[in-house]
């Protein structure tokens, strides 16, 4: 099982994740167990959020990670949450208290916040349609959330 799960991870280049850079592979299991990758949503704006259920400006960041979803999803954008607990269970506490409204897929390896070079979390980036990161933010705060959509509404404008 455990073999499985990784060959499911896609694993690119260890070393910074820039603006500019071809994001990193990501292919892993959503809840039901069906693989979600990057490279089936080409071709949409993606905003890929790593996230723990310890983490406590996560709290604060799925509430408006669904309101993007559910505001832009008509126009291309997807919102994936790579959770990166060891426990599945603590993931579902987390979720029980504050549900996602969007994609949430599981790495308990670990292996995708090593490849993507996340320091912290969250760590979220956004992925143009061709591929390519767009930005990317450490940690979430209030303040930052207007400056954030304005750059989601950007690349989803762009053609």
């Amino acid at each position: 099982m455990l073999a499985a799960m990784a060959a499911c991870v896609a694993v690119g280049p260890v070393g910074a994740v820039a603006p500019g850079d071809a994001a990193p592979p990501l292919a892993l299991p959503d809840e039901s167990g069906a693989t979600v990758s990057l490279d089936a949503l080409r071709g949409r704006v993606v905003y890929v959020d790593f996230w723990a259920s310890w983490c406590g400006p996560c709290k604060r960041s799925f509430p408006w990670m669904g309101e993007v979803q559910r505001k832009y999803r008509d126009r291309g954008l997807t919102v994936l949450a790579v959770n990166v607990d060891k426990r599945r269970s603590d993931a579902s506490k987390f979720l029980a208290a504050t549900p996602g409204a969007f994609t949430i897929v599981y790495d308990p390896s670990g292996s995708a916040p090593s490849a993507w070079d996340v320091k912290g979390m969250p760590t979220s980036y956004l992925v143009d349609r061709s591929g390519r990161i767009v930005s990317v933010e450490s940690g979430f705060r209030d303040e930052s959330r207007d400056d954030f959509e304005a750059r989601i509404k950007a690349a989803l404008d762009a053609r």
